[in-house]
């Protein structure tokens, strides 16, 4: 399901009628660490090893699972990662990325080839 990007599949019964619909989190649930633990490794893992995001800037809540991120970064980019990385993390059947951001440093100028500066 996660390889082809799939999230609900349909319960059939021996005759082939539809009896129900089974989601990724259905499935994961008999999975699922503690909702302390999979904090513990968004804080620790994602924003303190490696976005190195200093304590205070991003708050981390986890219920069921659902991972919510609120708070302010200084680049876009970041956000963005930051709620890749939190999606990854053993447990999370979801993130919420309300980070906002100060810069986004996602859009380039498209430069004209011509007006380019060279750089050596």
């Amino acid at each position: 399901m996660d390889r082809e990007a799939v999230k609900r599949l349909p319960v059939l019964d021996d005759l082939g009628r539809l009896v129900g619909i089974v989601t990724r989190s259905d499935l994961l649930r008999v999975h699922l660490r503690s909702d302390a633990e999979i904090r513990e490794d968004v804080v620790q893992e994602v924003l303190r090893r490696v976005l190195a995001v200093r304590d205070g800037l991003v708050t981390v809540r986890v219920r069921d699972g659902e991972v919510t991120l609120d708070g302010r970064l200084d680049r876009r980019s970041a956000v963005d990662l930051a709620g890749r990385l939190a999606g990854q993390v053993g447990g999370v059947v979801v993130v919420h990325n309300a980070i906002g951001y100060d810069v986004d440093d996602t859009t380039f100028m498209e430069l004209d080839p011509v007006h380019a500066t060279p750089v050596a």
